[in-house]
């Protein structure tokens, strides 16, 4: 049985809310009027999908994604990119068309709770990811599916998330030497009456729950670099680790 950590006291970067910030969340679309999704929100319809398609989420899982994001982010301004349709499947051109879009369309943060184990669009991909950061769009997303690492998250100026079961939902680990990612909880917020193991969960929540926490961080950052952001993820994981302690 899986054991459910107990929320810590404290969230990280706890000054900030992602005030100012634009965040895609590339995903199944969303369902705005959900109660779990509090912040300014809109929907995104990509240029491939059929005319018949909107971006309302038939799944719920965009929405159980975007509601993590904004348990931690409140402020931001969101964008559900709607890549999924009917099932939690699609091709990588027409991921690569949704990356495209939040980089055209200025977005500062990105949230793929998804990737794609086609190395063939390897070198496009980063192409995508090297433009981003040029933008100072930071990039969040899956470091793998199962057991098979999966682009863009494994990338270099992608920030990749694995999940840890044990790591409550307020937080996060990071990696340990030679695992070059970080790990948070894969539980999306919890629904009344029902067993969070009986909810949705996995990685994408993983993913979605340490872009909550990287909106705080980068709220007041100077740096969007992937390198300084996983820097001022560090030193925040230490900050609370102290403060645990004493």
């Amino acid at each position: 049985m899986i054991a459910i950590p107990p929320a810590t006291s404290e969230l990280p970067f706890p000054l900030w809310s992602g005030r100012g910030l634009k965040i895609a969340v590339v995903d199944s679309g969303v369902n705005a009027e959900h109660p779990h999704i509090v912040a300014a929100t809109r929907g995104v319809t990509l240029a491939s999908a059929q005319a018949e398609d909107s971006w309302t989420d038939r799944l719920g899982h965009g929405t159980a994604v975007m509601a993590a994001i904004q348990e931690k982010a409140p402020a931001a301004e969101y964008y559900a990119v709607k890549l999924f349709s009917n099932s939690l499947r699609t091709t990588t051109p027409r991921l690569i068309e949704a990356i495209e879009w939040t980089i055209s369309n200025h977005m500062d943060l990105i949230n793929l709770s998804l990737g794609t184990p086609n190395l063939e669009y390897r070198s496009e991909l980063q192409s995508l990811v090297d433009r981003a950061q040029a933008a100072g769009i930071v990039l969040v997303s899956a470091r793998q599916a199962g057991t098979q690492p999966v682009l863009p998250g494994t990338l270099p100026g992608v920030i990749g998330v694995d999940v840890d079961w044990e790591v409550d939902r307020q937080n996060y680990r990071v990696g340990m030497p030679g695992e070059d990612c970080f790990f948070a909880s894969g539980y999306p917020r919890p629904l009344p009456g029902r067993p969070l193991t009986r909810n949705l969960h996995g990685i994408s929540f993983a993913v979605a729950n340490l872009t909550g926490i990287i909106a705080r961080a980068i709220e007041a950052s100077p740096d969007r670099s992937a390198d300084f952001i996983r820097g001022l993820l560090i030193n925040e994981a230490d900050r609370l680790r102290l403060n645990q302690k004493s």
